[in-house]
């Protein structure tokens, strides 16, 4: 028995929206495929997580009208703070809510022919590299119902390709701006280094409403090919109310690494899939996450390493704080396939639970499927230690501020090894924000 799924946007939605961002036949069709699939895949199905009940398909708007940005300058000085001001905003992409509202790109590395824009910009100006990589080695369109409905509808999101032999210094920076309550999201990042290039790639997801009721559907790609060198991070901290399915998945080739430092703190419900595949031989994968959980929000992050090439290295680091009545699963996955000879696959997830109501669960799994291969894990689940609280309270320490500098001790073995101090900064400032 199949049950009908009524979709707010039909196919001349999709095909109207599309020409109207002049986008090219091959992606029209895209869209048109992935919209046809939605009615038939399932969806997606989280670990001891239940989603039956959560809207990720019935929403009335699309896109919202913003205005733009004619200078940084118009941002809340909340927005500011997330600019790295050392860099001078040279290489920066503003989205606010569906609007491309700032863009800038040196001309240094402009005239490298590295490429930084917007999604639709991309389509249009780059459309035969975009076709190349867009849902072709990293998250398909048929996976499930929440990837065939992003595809369909995908309304924002920013393109980075980084040439052959190209090292970039300097951090690139997207901020997704949220101001508008009624704004739901299908955000599409992909970053594509070739041969031998290295990039460091900062993004944040803030909203700047307290509640809202939208839908975030949202997918990255990171394509680093043979000898490429990419650093992820991000730090998502969007409002309570929205629902949010976030898919980040890395392909790296031969001798390629891909370094993600994930900083998770929305206030709504959340499902979250990381997944990096080592594909190449000698290739590298590193995911470390930072995670705070409160209110009565559900929470679901998947890491996953997979080695597919020999002598491969995957590591997962997580920690994770719930307050309140919120709950979390953490799944980490090293799976090593049959061949990957030589592997190393690691994983640690540790959660700390600050009241009787608040629920964590951290679930390590290797499935290993080579004999000559190095593997490991750890795992634990516990609340805050009364004689450390009663140490520091015994120093005149208010019991409230002792659970504040326990919860900064707890994440400080993961946020102090983030490799990007800007993610690290903005980590730390969200963290204390949240824990007060």
């Amino acid at each position: 028995m199949t049950t009908e799924l009524k979709l707010p946007f039909d196919k001349e939605f999709v095909n109207s929206f599309s020409k109207n961002n002049g986008e090219p036949v091959w992606l029209t069709e895209l869209r048109q495929k992935a919209l046809a699939d939605v009615e038939t895949l399932p969806m997606p199905k989280p670990d001891k997580t239940k989603i039956k009940n959560w809207n990720f398909t019935q929403f009335e708007n699309h896109t919202v009208e913003s205005n733009g940005l004619s200078s940084l300058d118009e941002l809340t000085e909340e927005v500011k703070a997330l600019i790295d001001a050392g860099a001078e905003n040279k290489n920066l992409y503003v989205q606010q809510n569906q609007t491309a509202a700032f863009l800038s790109l040196s001309k240094e590395l402009a005239d490298k022919g590295v490429i930084y824009t917007d999604i639709f910009t991309a389509a249009r100006d780059h459309s035969e590299l975009l076709e190349k990589y867009f849902m072709t080695q990293g998250v398909k369109t048929t996976e499930h119902r929440l990837t065939a409905l992003h595809a369909a509808l995908m309304n924002g999101g920013a393109f980075l390709y980084v040439p052959k032999n190209v090292e970039i210094s300097e951090p690139i920076q997207a901020v997704y701006l949220h101001d508008n309550e009624k704004a739901n999201l299908f955000n599409h990042v992909l970053i594509v280094a070739d041969e031998n290039s290295s990039v460091t790639y900062v993004e944040n997801y803030i909203s700047t409403v307290e509640n809202a009721t939208g839908i975030f559907n949202i997918v990255t790609e990171v394509i680093a090919n043979a000898g490429a060198k990419v650093q992820y991070g991000a730090v998502d901290t969007l409002a309570k109310g929205i629902t949010t399915y976030v898919n980040r998945r890395g392909t790296a080739g031969r001798d390629a690494r891909i370094e993600w430092a994930l900083g998770l703190m929305n206030d709504g419900n959340t499902i979250s899939e990381n997944v990096t595949n080592l594909m190449g031989d000698g290739s590298f994968g590193d995911t470390k996450t930072v995670v705070v959980g409160r209110g009565e929000q559900t929470q679901n992050f998947t890491t996953s390493v997979v080695h597919f090439g020999k002598n491969t290295e995957g590591y997962i680091l997580k920690h994770g704080v719930m307050k309140d009545s919120a709950t979390s699963i953490f799944n980490g996955i090293g799976k090593i396939e049959h061949g990957a000879s030589k592997s190393n696959a690691e994983q640690e997830s540790r959660v700390l639970m600050l009241s009787e109501k608040a629920r964590g669960d951290a679930n390590p799994i290797l499935l290993i499927d080579e004999d000559d291969v190095t593997a490991g894990h750890a795992a634990s689940v516990g609340r805050v230690d009364p004689l450390q609280l009663y140490y520091l309270m015994s120093r005149g320490i208010s019991k409230k501020e002792a659970e504040r500098l326990i919860i900064h001790g707890f994440l400080a073995p993961v946020v102090n090894q983030l490799p990007i101090e800007g993610v690290k900064k903005q980590l730390v400032e969200v963290i204390e924000r949240k824990v007060k």
